[in-house]
């Protein structure tokens, strides 16, 4: 028999390894900035242009590498952190798997230039996809100098998946970020595009919060403070007021390394339990310090995940010390700690697993036909949009799910539309009903009308009497600073000065006494969630903003503006798809009703 099985090519073997490496320019970011940090750099400079698609510099003052370890450090599986499988338990650098060079090397025209202190000259090496091109002394200061560009030049698919620059780049500043949080220690420098964005210097973690997040940030912080056997926690949470439906102000630091976890952040919430909106999200900075053998940090590619010997006990230590710290500051009732077995005996969570969210309790025993009087249990449904609110509907196809078929003729009967878990919007036609999806439908309405005012150059705006200040990061001043001319455009008129933008103007879909949140929100549409393939600028900032400024799923709605969303999406000239996409509504004929009941 044929034998089948082959030795992949190293070239291709490092293609398929740097899959899991590199996923876009931001992990390259990722990698190096940690490289140097295991240097003992104490500056560090990041240069990227076109977000990191054209070239990714990063300029450290670190050790440097000798000439040796400079010609072999983009072989796979070469490093300087560990020596042998029991380091593996210990580890308390970044990297440790030997990878990242060779990953990147692989994909990229990589140029790297180190020299230690104390020696003559430098080691340049040059590689174009795991290539070796030249290998060379040079004249540098000490420390390493390495250039990334033209990620994925070898790999077009991969490259034709990178998302638009402002996404990119958002990711970009996400790991700068994150790592610049777990080292005030360092002074950054961060340049885009030969702006210079973020200059960091060397101070402690609060400041570092306030330098990155702006000077108002200060007054949002809350410390928390923990010391025990198992963790020690060190680190800030927001007060309650400042939550937002986002989850972008989220950090973990398990020994001065960023992780993401499901688990911890759950710790969170429940400590600001009954304190925000469940639809909203504490922002919160943690360093947690544990004993680096109670923890393995190998079980991801990108070691942004962990696992804890004994997170139970991490879960109860983490929840009771920000609910003390919130106590402290008269933001919830204060906890005796003194007291609190918590930090003595964790939740025996064996026995007993994170609460899920839960609206209603029902009795599953409860018999309709056993009238007894006295069972208090069973839910009482009083109204027909409360029990309609037993519809449900996929979140991909939107197609329907489960029916409370009893009360679908009552909706046939009616001559009003109806609202349906403040998401839905159902009326009758002639042939059956309409289901509507109001923040989709209301989506298409002003999409639709924002781009005939713009072709039409009618934009309405209004000029405020005095002129409001609100206060961005650099990222977001950047943002707003690119798509300045456009938004002018469209009525909304602001000068930009430091970290700051003075608003003279806004058109007129937009409430004045609402300017904060319609800008963060058209900030965070540009960065995440608007698809590249906008057919011009026109049609990009429409998009942005009809995604920003419609109603919301969740907003109770009268029966004039009901009628309203469905007038006007019927009335657009496509009806039954959003500017993004996805179903704005679905039919159900008559004949469907009357075949549920057979």
């Amino acid at each position: 028999m044929k034998d089948i099985i082959n030795i992949l090519p190293e070239n291709v073997a490092n293609q398929i390894a740097a899959g899991e490496v590199v996923q876009r320019p931001a992990s390259v970011v990722k990698e190096l900035l940690e490289n140097s940090i295991d240097a003992k750099a104490t500056e560090i400079k990041v240069l990227v242009k076109d977000a990191g698609k054209t070239i990714i510099q990063i300029i450290d003052n670190g050790i440097g590498m000798s000439k040796r370890d400079a010609s072999i450090c983009f072989d796979r599986h070469t490093t300087s952190k560990i020596s042998n499988a029991k380091d593996l338990f210990n580890i308390k650098t970044k990297g440790f798997r030997g990878e990242a060079l060779a990953s990147i090397a692989a994909i990229s025209h990589v140029n790297l230039i180190s020299k230690q202190h104390g020696i003559e000259l430098a080691t340049e090496i040059s590689m174009h996809g795991s290539e070796l091109k030249s290998n060379k002394s040079t004249v540098s200061e000490a420390g390493t100098k390495i250039s990334v560009k033209n990620i994925f030049f070898n790999i077009p698919a991969r490259r034709n998946f990178l998302k638009s620059n402002n996404v990119e780049f958002r990711h970009v500043i996400n790991e700068f970020i994150r790592v610049s949080l777990a080292h005030p220690e360092i002074k950054f420098i961060f340049f885009n595009d030969d702006e210079e964005i973020y200059n960091l210097p060397i101070s402690n973690f609060k400041k570092r919060i306030i330098n990155l997040y702006g000077s108002k940030t200060s007054e949002k912080l809350v410390p928390v403070s923990e010391n025990t056997e198992i963790l020690k926690i060190d680190g800030f949470v927001c007060k309650p007021k400042y939550s937002k439906k986002t989850r972008g102000e989220q950090f973990f630091f398990v020994n001065n390394r960023f992780v993401k976890s499901a688990y911890l952040n759950h710790a969170i919430n429940s400590a600001f339990e009954g304190l925000i909106d469940p639809k909203y999200n504490p922002s919160y900075f943690l360093n947690l310090e544990v004993d680096p053998s109670f923890i393995d940090i190998n079980i991801h590619p990108t070691k942004t995940e962990i696992k804890f010997e004994d997170e139970h006990s991490i879960y109860a230590i983490l929840r009771a010390s920000v609910k003390h710290s919130l106590g402290q500051y008269s933001i919830s009732p204060v906890l005796d700690f003194d007291r609190d077995k918590s930090l003595d005996i964790p939740y025996d969570f064996n026995k007993k697993g994170v609460s899920k969210s839960v609206g209603i309790d029902i009795n599953t025993n409860y018999n309709p036909f056993e009238l007894s009087g006295s069972d208090q249990n069973y839910v009482k449904i009083d109204s027909f949009s409360e029990k309609m609110e037993t519809l449900e509907f996929k979140s991909e196809t939107n197609e329907l799910k489960e029916f409370d078929f009893k009360e679908l003729n009552s909706v046939a009967n009616s001559n009003n539309p109806i609202q349906i878990k403040r998401k839905y919007i159902v009326n009758k036609t002639k042939s059956g009903l309409i289901i509507i999806n109001q923040e989709r439908a209301h989506q298409r309405i002003l999409y639709e009308e924002f781009l005939k005012s713009f072709t039409l150059n009618k934009i309405n705006s209004q000029k405020l009497l005095h002129p409001m200040e609100i206060e961005f990061s650099k990222v977001d001043i950047q943002i707003l600073n690119s798509k300045k001319k456009i938004f002018n455009q469209f009525g909304l008129d602001f000068d930009l000065k430091g970290e700051k933008a003075i608003i003279n103007a806004i058109p007129s879909f937009i409430d004045v006494t609402n300017l904060n949140k319609s800008f963060n929100d058209l900030i965070f549409n540009i960065q995440n969630d608007i698809p590249d393939s906008s057919f011009s600028e026109s049609d990009l900032v429409s998009k942005i903003i009809s995604k920003s400024m419609s109603i919301k799923n969740g907003k109770a709605l009268q029966t004039k503006e009901q009628q309203y969303i469905i007038n006007s999406l019927f009335a657009c000239k496509e009806t039954m798809i959003c500017p993004f996409n996805k179903k704005t509504f679905v039919k159900i004929d008559f004949s469907e009703i009357e075949n549920m009941f057979n």
